[in-house]
């Protein structure tokens, strides 16, 4: 019971288009700041040492209709970018103080200059991150533009960024980032007693909770999770991959699972598992994120590099969750995800593996067709 209410609270934070929990916490610590960030990563760290609170967005779903968002972009664009436009429009956003885009694609970039010019009143900045990891220069790049991050921030919020700071904010985001990789551990080792739809709420809160309460929160779950009663399924051990900045309706999710998918990994809320290991937290701190993300970040659409290729970071996931199958779950006129497919779609072959691709979008208020596909999937592997 205990575990169903901690679900049930988190589903009311990520479907809350007012922030409730947001403008909770800037009662709670007057003065203080909130900076919202747009998928897919952004560097937390820097804006929690700087006594904000960091938190991602990733569109408004299907709880909020267009009407003024398409005067400011043409048709074929994504969900999220319209949404996160028609939330910024429609005063839904008034929680927050700045907002932080990253390079992910054309239309999240050019949001980030619509935001600019429509939002005068709120510090909106573009977070540049190197494109080629395997450039010498790639972490100096890096580390300047955190440091004139930094400098923005400590002009927003009044506070210097001191490395005392900095690194207390590098152990909280390690310990978080540790317990996301339990959590999903569990889950590839007792799909049973987790499901895929319950670790994305956990996960994905982490973009709205304070780091110390989403510890808090995920600490408690994880000594629930073992005593928790299980009977295991017949299902398919399924990796699923695509959704990395745009987030799937959590009842896609659902319906995945209830379609007879044990879904073992997933791209869902890349920003809660960005690295693969901990950020350095001795010597200077600025750095240490720097050359983290540039030689030990995980891999992503919106990430390039050459020394370790995508396609072999799937296939890494594939192999230590002993998955049988992929799905390609890839939002409606997502480019990167769709020019990766063709790479992740070569990959899976070689392995021999089966794969389907399914395409959503925020605004899917029915699900007939896609549990029709994945039904049908299912029974072709289950009866072959």
């Amino acid at each position: 019971m205990e575990l169903e209410r901690t679900f049930d609270n988190l589903s009311e934070i990520l479907q809350d288009l007012s922030f409730g929990s947001v403008r909770r916490w800037k009662e709670e610590h007057p003065g203080s700041k909130a900076v919202a960030f747009f998928p897919v990563y952004a560097p937390v760290e820097i804006i929690h040492a700087a006594g904000m609170l960091p938190v991602g967005l990733a569109g408004a779903g299907d709880k909020l209709d267009i009407q003024h968002a398409d005067s400011r972009f043409g048709s074929f664009i994504c969900s999220i970018v319209k949404t996160t436009m028609e939330m910024g429009m429609t005063n839904h956003l008034d929680a927050f103080d700045g907002f932080l885009f990253s390079s992910i694609c054309d239309s999240a970039r050019n949001l980030c200059f619509v935001f600019k010019r429509n939002f005068p009143q709120m510090y909106v900045d573009f977070l540049h991150l190197p494109h080629n990891s395997a450039s010498p220069a790639s972490v100096d790049f890096l580390d300047a533009e955190y440091r004139r991050i930094i400098g923005e921030l400590e002009r927003l919020g009044g506070k210097r960024i001191n490395d005392a700071a900095l690194r207390n904010s590098i152990d909280l985001y390690n310990l978080q980032r540790k317990l996301v990789r339990r959590l999903y551990q569990f889950r590839a080792d007792s799909p049973h007693l987790l499901r895929a739809w319950e670790s994305y709420l956990l996960t994905r809160a982490g973009n709205f909770l304070p780091v110390e309460e989403h510890i808090a929160t995920l600490e408690g779950v994880l000594s629930l999770l073992k005593d928790r009663p299980g009977k295991r399924r017949d299902s398919i051990r399924v990796v699923v991959e695509g959704s990395f900045c745009e987030q799937p309706p959590l009842d896609v999710i659902r319906m995945l699972e209830a379609a007879g998918c044990d879904i073992v990994e997933d791209d869902f809320a890349l920003a809660q598992r960005w690295f693969h290991g901990d950020v350095p937290s001795t010597g200077d701190p600025v750095r240490a994120l720097a050359e983290s993300y540039v030689r030990d970040a995980v891999y992503s659409s919106v990430r390039h590099d050459f020394a370790h290729p995508r396609w072999e970071g799937l296939a890494d996931k594939i192999r230590n969750t002993h998955a049988e199958a992929v799905i390609m779950l890839i939002a409606k006129f997502c480019e990167p995800a769709y020019f990766d497919y063709v790479l992740f779609k070569k990959k899976i072959e070689e392995m021999g593996l089966p794969h389907l691709l399914l395409e959503f979008e925020e605004k899917l208020f029915t699900f007939d067709r896609l549990r029709t596909e994945v039904e049908t999937f299912v029974e072709s592997l289950v009866f072959d």
